[in-house]
C-alpha cells in the first residue's frame, strides 16, 4: 500500500518528495565525511536522523 501512496498525493507534493528523495543520498554523504571529521552530538543525531530518512525512502515508506 505505501507505494501507492504518493500518487494519491497532489502533483506539487509528489515533485517535492521526489527532490528531497534526490537530495538526501548526497547530504547523507557529506554529513558523514564532516561527523567522521569533527564529531559533535549534534552531528551525530543529524547523522542519524539522515540515515532513518535515507532508509525510509530507500524502503519505500513514505
Amino acid at each position: 500500500m505505501a507505494r501507492y501512496y504518493r500518487y494519491k498525493l497532489p502533483p506539487w507534493c509528489r515533485k517535492c518528495i521526489i527532490v528531497i528523495e534526490r537530495v538526501s543520498l548526497p547530504i547523507l554523504l557529506f554529513q558523514l565525511i564532516r561527523t567522521l571529521l569533527l564529531p559533535t552530538t549534534f552531528d551525530v543525531i543529524l547523522l542519524g536522523l539522515l540515515v532513518g530518512l535515507f532508509v525510509a525512502f530507500y524502503l519505500e515508506w513514505f
